[in-house]
């Protein structure tokens, strides 16, 4: 048996290469010991698996993994997506050691959790029983929720979370038991999940963890179903990952990983370097040299140096100016005409330029889209998670149910009516990228209509011919044309529902795409992600409704029209939904990356230029500290109450990782982007503002001319 290797270094120095080689070198030496058995036992080869921190760097996995060899098929996960993956193909035995219900499980999506989470909760909440001071009804439900993921990542059983908590942290003094009362909540949740089949990926942690990975029966399975075991970034993994990973090296099963000291990007995210820090001592261990070529190469040291020690700041490179101004919008303009300037004189392409900030607002995100998009440069947000009610194209769609599905009038108002008008009558554009035409119904003449052709009622809204406009003749033929169609085609709709023909209101938004959209093939991607986000969201909404309507006799007999309502006001809300499968564009282009630290480090990019956006900002500290309670759940907490000085220690722990990671993921310049004052007026002052101060101050039109 082949040792397994535990392969080190920092951020760009190689690692994942290094895997994948190693892999390769793996299957060669197989492919010799084997290779006297017959061509026909190739197929029953049993794969590898391997593991990546997120979605996106699995891909990136699968595909080098399958490039380095053909012989040996690979499966690819994220410890979480595995976890819950293995929980539902056992599930029969759960089921057969009685620990869950007979029901088939159904994945709870974020945006379903929370709200009945919410709705479970609700008495506890207006009564004052689950109330913590200063924190909104929504954000504790969350941070609820997120307690019992933690919890499950770090092995720690649900009844042990109100323990835990009361031995860390200090209540408020006048609810001294709110941690118990969180406990119990957190249980009934889970409960409540079980009896129903839900399962979310906390609760699916916990069942792997506490029930499936200790049975006898699929620790069998496990040894023959895989081949090897290679885990990419294990600085990123929780708990539960190192007793996996453990059991599978005691059953004869090599490995190799790989880790970064200085990595932990999802730390108070779940993840526990710490703990899978101690598989080193199982593997023969393989030390990367740091990357050549970087600003972290030379400066990734002293700069983090002068983190823990702020008096001995170096003298900065000129490779590290900065662009200071008083307003934050003066900044926005600055720093966008700047990576404009470099890009139009040719220094640098767009994909070589990436704009980083502590945390990216919608003013930020907007400006920064808005001027360089003028100046022809193309800009990509990197997880760019926006509600779904914030695209028109939605709106439109979610009025369309409101108008179909009776006792929804309230929910329609004569602005979202003049919108759905002009969405609706949009022409088809035949290549996405180009232009989009003007729509047939302006919005003028959608005015004109809605004012004299729509009749609310809180029943049965609906629309009258356009005839009904005494001087219809003004619209135009084209525009009545557009008009009589969508509502003649909205009143089949209607009475198909009556008729019970409409299966579902995923179905009744399935036909509109259809019929109004062209099925979404002649959209940009951006409004093509949006529409197929809506149509997962909307068949999860109607299969979790299916199911709590089996279980309770009540909701059974409610009207779909209740669900209807709820749904839109789940979107309407500004809820954010889960990522459409896969998120990658089909065509892609050269663009400029905007990103916040956690997105930027989480997606292991690199860029020639780096311009540090809000430089002086005290979220460089504060920023992206994790969920609430996560440091209790680390293998290295030190069992004693959580105070103020341990959490700014692991504030300033996370500024020294980022420093240095940003630094290694630059190749020739960092821009410092420091404004006086914040949005709301505040003089901005935190950690890396003695760093702004020492940089040489340029102006932006005039640096590109000054090569600097």
């Amino acid at each position: 048996m082949q040792p397994s290797i535990w392969i080190v270094g920092a951020s760009r120095s190689g690692k994942t290469g290094r895997l994948v080689q190693r892999f390769g070198e793996w299957a060669l030496s197989e492919q010799s010991a084997s290779s006297g058995a017959v061509e026909a036992s190739v197929p029953s080869t049993p794969p590898a698996l391997a593991f990546a921190a997120i979605g996106d760097n699995r891909l990136d996995l699968s595909d080098r993994l399958a490039a380095e060899q053909d012989r040996y098929p690979v499966e690819t996960a994220t410890p979480l997506g595995f976890f819950f993956a293995e929980v539902v193909l056992f599930y029969p035995l759960l089921v057969e050691r009685g620990l869950v219900g007979t029901q088939f499980p159904l994945r709870l999506r974020p945006e379903t959790e929370q709200a009945l989470a919410t709705r479970l909760w609700q008495p506890a909440l207006e009564d004052g029983t689950l109330m913590l001071p200063g924190v909104s009804d929504y954000f504790l439900v969350r941070r609820m929720l997120d307690l019992l993921q933690l919890a499950s990542l770090a092995e720690v059983p649900p009844e042990d979370i109100a323990p835990l908590l009361q031995q860390g942290l200090t209540p408020p003094e006048t609810q001294p038991d709110l941690w118990l009362r969180v406990g119990e909540a957190i249980a009934q949740w889970r409960d409540w999940c079980l009896e129903r089949g839900l399962l979310t990926y906390g609760i699916a942690a916990d069942l792997y963890s506490r029930y499936l990975l200790p049975d006898a029966t699929y620790q069998a399975r496990l040894r023959d179903r895989f081949s090897v075991l290679l885990a990419d970034d294990v600085d990123d993994y929780p708990a539960i990952a190192y007793t996996l990973f453990s059991h599978l090296l005691d059953i004869g099963l090599p490995g190799i990983f790989t880790y970064n000291p200085q990595g932990a990007v999802r730390w108070g995210l779940g993840a526990d370097p710490a703990r899978l820090g101690a598989l080193a001592a199982r593997c023969q261990v393989e030390m990367l040299d740091l990357p050549a070529h970087t600003l972290g190469t030379d400066w990734a040291d002293p700069l983090a140096g002068w983190v823990r020690e702020p008096v001995l700041l170096p003298d900065l490179p000129d490779a590290m100016p900065s662009i200071q101004t008083i307003s934050r919008a003066q900044l926005l303009r600055e720093t966008a005409e700047q990576v404009a300037q470099a890009i139009h004189s040719g220094q640098v392409r767009p994909d070589e330029v990436a704009i980083i900030g502590p945390g990216l607002d919608a003013i930020a995100r907007y400006t920064l889209r808005e001027i360089l998009n003028r100046r022809g440069i193309a800009v990509e947000a990197l997880n760019d998670q926006q509600p779904l009610a914030a695209s028109p194209l939605i709106r439109a769609l979610l009025t369309l149910l409101a108008l179909v599905y009776p006792g929804l009038g309230r929910l329609i108002s004569r602005e979202a009516i003049a919108e759905l008008l002009i969405v609706l009558s949009q022409p088809p554009t035949p290549n996405p990228s180009t232009a989009e035409s003007s729509p047939t119904i302006d919005p003028v003449r959608a005015g004109l209509l809605v004012d004299h052709c729509f009749v609310p009622d809180p029943d049965r809204p609906y629309l009258l011919p356009a005839t009904a406009f005494p001087r219809w003749d003004r619209l135009g033929h084209r525009a009545t044309q557009s008009y009589e169609s969508m509502r003649q085609w909205i009143e089949t709709q209607q009475a198909q529902q009556q008729q019970r023909l409409i299966p579902s209101p995923a179905t009744l938004l399935d036909r509109a795409i259809q019929q109004f959209l062209y099925g979404g093939s002649m959209l940009p991607y951006d409004r093509l992600a949006a529409l197929r986000e809506l149509m997962e969201t909307a068949q999860h909404f109607w299969e979790v409704e299916a199911r709590l309507r089996q279980a309770d006799p009540l909701r059974s007999t409610a009207p779909l029209s209740e669900s209807v309502q709820d749904f839109i006001e789940l979107l309407r809300g500004g809820t954010i939904t889960a990522d459409p499968y896969p998120v990658r564009p089909l065509i892609t282009r050269p663009a400029v990356t905007l990103a916040t630290i956690f997105q930027y480090r989480a997606n292991r990019g690199a860029h020639r230029w780096q311009f540090w956006l809000d430089a002086g900002s005290p979220l460089w500290l504060t920023g992206g500290g994790g969920l609430f309670g996560a440091p209790l759940f680390l293998s290295d907490w030190s069992g004693q109450l959580w105070t103020a000085a341990d959490a700014l220690e692991a504030d300033r722990n996370r500024l020294e990782r980022q420093i240095r990671d940003l630094l290694y993921r630059a190749d020739e310049r960092v821009y410092l982007c420091h404004s006086d004052l914040s949005t709301s007026g505040q003089e901005q002052t935190g950690p890396l503002l003695t760093l702004v101060n020492a940089a040489r101050a340029i102006a932006p039109e005039n640096s590109v001319a000054l090569g600097l």
